[in-house]
């Protein structure tokens, strides 16, 4: 469990995920493609030692990185 603590780019990218955005919206939102999206979500995950975005969500809820 190393370098758990994420960018605020990241966290933000979760934070619009757990209001139901899609890949799509959130790169629409934040000015960014989806393709820098989907690298924020998996350099999360890789962070918090997860495999899927709800788990990450769930661990990031857990650590009070995010909140709902």
């Amino acid at each position: 469990m190393s370098n758990k603590i994420l960018t605020n780019r990241e966290k933000e990218v979760f934070e619009l995920l757990i209001l139901n955005k899609t890949t799509k919206d959130i790169a629409k939102e934040l000015g960014i493609s989806e393709k820098t999206v989907r690298n924020h979500i998996s350099n999360a995950m890789q962070k918090l030692g997860v495999n899927g975005r709800a788990s990450a969500v769930v661990e990031l809820l857990k650590l009070r990185e995010i909140s709902l």
